[in-house]
C-alpha cells in the first residue's frame, strides 16, 4: 500500500488518475452491446439453459407417471386340465380320470391406467441434480471469463480510438503552426530574408503530416468498424460516442479469494462430489409404487374339450368374460446385487474425477496469486511511465515554443525547427500510448482480482 501510494504521488500532478475503471454511460453502453451479441457468451448461456433443463429432468424422476394402456386381439390356445378323479357310487364310472386338454380361441380387449412412482432412488436423484447444479453454477462462472474479455477488448478499442483522435488534434495543431511559418518564410524570401530551401523543407514537414493524417483517418474508421461489428451498433453511433482516456490507480490491496477460476473450479469441486455420491447410491435398492386400474374382456370364444367317458368332445360357446374393474396396489424393489463390476468402474471413474479437480483448484490457487503479483508489479511500472511520458511532452512542447522563437531570430536551422515540430508530436502521442498501456495493465490487475464487472463505476 505505501508503494503505491508513493507511485501515486509521481503522477497526481499529470492529471485526474481514477481508481476503478470508470466508464462513461456511452461506453457501458457498447459493452452492454457487445455482450449480449458475443457468440461465445450466447453459447454459453445456451449450454447452462441445456444444464438446467437436464437437472430438471432429473429431478421430475420423482413425479409420479401414469400410463394408459389398451390392447385388442385374437386369441387361441391349448392346454391341458387335470382335476381329481371322482368315482359315482352306483355306476363306478370315474370322472375326469388323467389330464384332458381342451383349447380355446376368441377375441381379447384389454385396457387400463397405471401409475408409478420412485420412493427411494439410494439419493441418485438427489445427488445427480445437485452435481448438474453446481455444474451449470461453475460454468457460469467460467462465461464471467469470457465476460472480462469481451469487456477489456472494448475499453481498449475504445481507448486506441481516443489515441487515433488525439493524434488527429496533434496533426491538426502542427499543420496551423507549419502553415504559419510558411506564410512567414515565403514573405522573408519575397524581401531576400530567407532561402527556398526553408520553404521546402517546411512544404515536406507539411506533406509528411498529411500522410500521417491518411493514416490515423484510415486506422480510424477501421476501429470504428470493428467496435460496430463487436457491439451491433452502427458506426455513426460509435462514432459520437464519448470516451475519456485517463490512467486508473489501483489504491487498494486486492486478493485472488474473489477470482472466477476459483469459484468455478470450487463448483466444479462441489458436483464431483455430488456425481460420486450419485454412482455409490446404485450400490443401495430402488423402492416404488405403483397402482393401477384395467378392463379385460374375452368374447366370441368357443372351448373345445374331449370328454373320454362318453368319447365325445364338447363344444361350449362364451359371448364374454369380463374382469372389471380390476385394481392393483403396491410396492415394489429392485436391487442389482452384481453388475459386473460396471459400478464398480463408475464410482472409481468419478473418484478419480474429483480427485482431477482437487489438484487443478489447488495448481489453480498458487498460480493465480502469482499472476496477480506479476500483474501488479507491471501495473505500478507502467504507472510510473505515464508521470515520466507526461513530463516528456511537457519538455517537448517548452521546446518547440523555445524553437519558434529561436527560428525566428535566426539561431537555428528550418531543420532543427521542424525536428522541434515532430517531437511535439511523437511525446504527446507517445504520453497517451503509455496511458494506455496503464490502463491496460491495470485492468489486467483488475481482472487478475475478479471479475471486471464488479470494478466499473460509471459518471
Amino acid at each position: 500500500m505505501k508503494r503505491t501510494l508513493c507511485l501515486l504521488s509521481v503522477i497526481l500532478w499529470a492529471g485526474g488518475c481514477f481508481a476503478q475503471i470508470r466508464l462513461s454511460s456511452d461506453v457501458k453502453k457498447a459493452v452492454d452491446a457487445a455482450l449480449g451479441k458475443d457468440v461465445t457468451i450466447v453459447t454459453q448461456n445456451i449450454e447452462r439453459q441445456k444444464l438446467e433443463l437436464e437437472r430438471r429432468s432429473v429431478l421430475t424422476k420423482y413425479i409420479p407417471r401414469v400410463e394408459a394402456t389398451a390392447l385388442y386381439g385374437y386369441l387361441n390356445s391349448e392346454g391341458s386340465l387335470d382335476l381329481p378323479t371322482v368315482q359315482l357310487p352306483v355306476s363306478g364310472w370315474q370322472l375326469f380320470s388323467g389330464a384332458s386338454g381342451f383349447s380355446t380361441e376368441g377375441q381379447v380387449f384389454h385396457g387400463g391406467v397405471m401409475a408409478k412412482a420412485v420412493l427411494f432412488s439410494g439419493g441418485q436423484i438427489y445427488n445427480g441434480a445437485k452435481a448438474l447444479a453446481y455444474k451449470n453454477e461453475g460454468t457460469g462462472y467460467m462465461m464471467d471469463l469470457q465476460n472480462d474479455v469481451v469487456i477489456k477488448d472494448i475499453i481498449l478499442s475504445f481507448d486506441q480510438l481516443q489515441m487515433l483522435r488525439t493524434a488527429e488534434k496533434l496533426i491538426d495543431e502542427s499543420d496551423k503552426r507549419l502553415g504559419k511559418e510558411s506564410e512567414r518564410v515565403e514573405k522573408a524570401i519575397s524581401l531576400g530574408l530567407a532561402i527556398p530551401y526553408d520553404r521546402d523543407k517546411i512544404k515536406l514537414a507539411a506533406l509528411e503530416l498529411a500522410s500521417k493524417r491518411a493514416d490515423v483517418q484510415n486506422k480510424q474508421d477501421l476501429l470504428i468498424l470493428k467496435i460496430s461489428q463487436a457491439t451491433g451498433l452502427d458506426t455513426e453511433t460509435v462514432t459520437q460516442l464519448q470516451h475519456t482516456v485517463e490512467p486508473i490507480v489501483i489504491p487498494e490491496d486486492l486478493g485472488t479469494e474473489n477470482r472466477n477460476e476459483i469459484k468455478a473450479l470450487e463448483s466444479f469441486q462441489k458436483a464431483s462430489e455430488f456425481a460420486l455420491k450419485k454412482e455409490k447410491g446404485t450400490l443401495l435398492p430402488t423402492l416404488g409404487a405403483f397402482g393401477g386400474y384395467s378392463y379385460t374382456s374375452i368374447f366370441n370364444a368357443e372351448i373345445e374339450a374331449p370328454l373320454k367317458l362318453v368319447d365325445q368332445t364338447a363344444r361350449l360357446k362364451m359371448n364374454s368374460l369380463t374382469f372389471n374393474p380390476t385394481w392393483m396396489v403396491g410396492v415394489a424393489m429392485k436391487w442389482e446385487l452384481f453388475s459386473g463390476f460396471e459400478r464398480r468402474h463408475k464410482i472409481e471413474e468419478a473418484e478419480l474425477s474429483a480427485e482431477q479437480v482437487n489438484r487443478k483448484l489447488e495448481d489453480a490457487r498458487e498460480k493465480l496469486v502469482l499472476q496477480l503479483k506479476k500483474n501488479r508489479t507491471n501495473y505500478e511500472n507502467m504507472l510510473l511511465q505515464v508521470g515520466i511520458s507526461k513530463q516528456r511532452e511537457k519538455i517537448a512542447r517548452n521546446n518547440n515554443e523555445m524553437a519558434v522563437k529561436q527560428y525566428q531570430a535566426g539561431l537555428i536551422s528550418v531543420t532543427d525547427r521542424i525536428t522541434a515540430e515532430n517531437d511535439i508530436y511523437k511525446e504527446s502521442l507517445n504520453n497517451i500510448e503509455t496511458i494506455i498501456r496503464q490502463r491496460e495493465a491495470a485492468i489486467e490487475t483488475y481482472q487478475s482480482a475478479g471479475s471486471l464487472n464488479s470494478f466499473i463505476t460509471i459518471y
